[in-house]
């Protein structure tokens, strides 16, 4: 049987190796090991838990080996994060526990040569009494205190401010909320409640049919396998709030997979009038008519294609969702490799977005509504974009967000943590005059 903390480095070198998404190195490895099920928890945790809070721990162990990180052996390195993350924040692991099962790792990894030192390197931390000792620099400071690029953190600052930028960051460490919003057209509250089976389940005090689940991955629960929720967290839920579509409306949304603000929508719509889901990939195309259907939306219809490019053969609209793709900032308690990205890696994405937005407006019909959003807090992916189509079109104007958005923000919203313990997002309105 394969053992969880050789797994979790094993997993480790590999993420930061090839840089891959570590949702999908994590499923693929565990569902093809022989491991009981609290040996899975395990290494999920100490996986996930090292991506997390990689600059911090390697900040430590600069701070107590005699060698540079860039020296060390890979397998060595992640051995060590582990063993510091289990000394660190699993308070359920014994210290002596985590020194004795790392330096019996780097034996089961034939890396017996290090043993010596990552006991040394354990221990000494722990004879410290655990304390990090954090930079002076403001920006450094914040990059280890948080585990975030340097340039991450302070583009968000820059934007923001401190404050803001500290509580999104801050809110991305540790097991993020698990949030789903009801069917209300497969089963009333009272049904919802008692099919989860004893699951607790936190209705939102700001919206109907959303609720924060306490469990594992809800998935596997019988309540979503009957189509009775599907998991979306508040922020995206509000989104659809935005826009506000109704069965009157014929709706488009322009990039909609996996389909969870398009499931919204459909609901919101009572199952009823038409709504027109787009992807660029059928793969995801299937994941909007899989979905739809154990929901039971049949006013969906899901094909492929290309949101930047006009298609004559549509009609229409008069209410568009641009959820376009985005740096992910806001999303980075869920996607932490997002966090050790450089700036650069995004200097394209407005021109992308501009590009979706642009021929959005071509589909819009004069006095129809349009929502632009992102799942990022990064003025050039948000505000940069919205100016750019409010000065190309001037057809468009902004408009109210509608509800609690619109009392809070006005015409544009960029969500953090601090406002309503969701995910970071970024709202805007727009309408075609006639």
């Amino acid at each position: 049987m394969t053992e969880p903390r050789y797994l979790a480095v094993k997993l480790l070198c590999k993420t930061f190796g090839s840089g891959s998404y570590s949702n999908i190195q994590l499923n693929s490895a565990l569902g093809s090991c022989n491991m009981e099920s609290r040996d899975k928890k395990l290494c999920s945790a100490l996986y996930y838990g090292v991506i997390e809070r990689k600059l911090t721990l390697d900040h430590i162990i600069r701070g107590l080996s005699s060698r540079p990180l860039e020296k060390l052996d890979d397998s060595v390195l992640n051995i060590l994060r582990c063993g510091l993350f289990q000394i660190l924040y699993m308070n359920g692991i014994p210290d002596n526990a985590a020194v004795n099962e790392s330096v019996g790792l780097s034996r089961s990894m034939k890396k017996s040569s290090a043993s010596g030192m990552i006991n040394a390197v354990l221990r000494n931390f722990i004879r410290s009494g655990k304390k990090i000792k954090l930079p002076e620099n403001k920006i450094e400071r914040t990059s280890v205190k948080y585990s975030v690029a340097p340039e991450i953190a302070a583009s968000l600052a820059a934007d923001y401010g401190w404050e803001y930028a500290e509580n999104l960051l801050e809110s991305a460490l540790g097991k993020p909320d698990i949030s789903v919003r009801r069917n209300p057209l497969k089963c009333t509250e009272e049904e919802f409640l008692t099919f989860l089976n004893g699951i607790s389940a936190v209705k939102s005090e700001i919206l109907d049919c959303c609720y924060h689940l306490d469990c594992g991955d809800p998935a596997e629960l019988d309540a979503f396998q009957s189509g009775f929720f599907h998991v979306q967290d508040l922020s995206s839920q509000l989104c659809c709030t935005a826009l506000d579509p109704t069965d009157k409306d014929i709706v488009l949304d322009m990039c909609a997979a996996p389909g969870g603000k398009t499931f919204t929508m459909a609901e919101m719509m009572h199952g009823k009038g038409q709504l027109f889901a787009f992807d660029l990939h059928k793969k995801r195309v299937d994941l909007i008519r899989n979905g739809a259907e154990r929901l039971g939306l049949a006013n969906i219809t899901a094909n492929t294609g290309d949101a930047s490019k006009f298609d004559p053969d549509l009609p229409e609209f008069t209410k568009i969702l641009c959820d376009v793709p985005c740096s992910g900032i806001g999303v980075i308690g869920r996607k932490p490799e997002i966090k050790y990205k450089n700036i650069s890696d995004f200097s394209g994405l407005p021109d992308i977005q501009y590009a979706i937005a642009d021929n959005a407006v071509n589909y819009l019909a004069a006095g129809g509504e349009l929502v632009y959003s992102t799942c990022t807090l990064r003025r050039a992916e948000n505000d940069e974009v919205c100016g750019r189509l409010l000065t190309n079109h001037p057809e468009l104007s902004e408009c109210e967000l509608g509800g609690i958005l619109g009392e809070k923000f006005g015409c544009r919203a960029s969500i953090f943590p601090m406002h309503f313990g969701s995910d970071g997002f970024f709202i805007a309105k727009f309408r075609k005059n006639m």
